[in-house]
């Protein structure tokens, strides 16, 4: 028997509507083309990379009393508890 999570319940319910807009012809003619000097103006948009090299996304599952300390202790020193996070787990944090 599949195992059955919220993911793939998701699924399920937004595969009727991603199928609806498959279906669904957009008329892209009436769009001019981009010119060199648009295309060259493009940037790039996401978060920079910190320090040398970048970091990578995951993702951890932390109990919601946990989750409530570290962001309160976060904000209490003024930064991002996903900041916060790292400092600990990399023994940079100064109590």
């Amino acid at each position: 028997m599949p195992k059955s999570s919220a993911s793939s319940a998701r699924v399920k319910r937004t595969a009727p509507n991603a199928t609806r807009t498959r279906r669904r012809k957009i008329d892209y003619s009436d769009i001019p083309a981009s010119t060199p000097e648009q295309l060259r103006a493009m940037t790039r948009r996401g978060r920079p990379p910190l320090g040398e090299h970048a970091r990578r996304l995951i993702a951890i599952r932390l109990d919601d009393q946990m989750l409530a300390e570290l962001q309160a202790e976060a904000a209490a020193r003024k930064i991002g508890y996903q900041t916060l996070i790292h400092e600990i787990l990399t023994n940079r944090h100064a109590r």
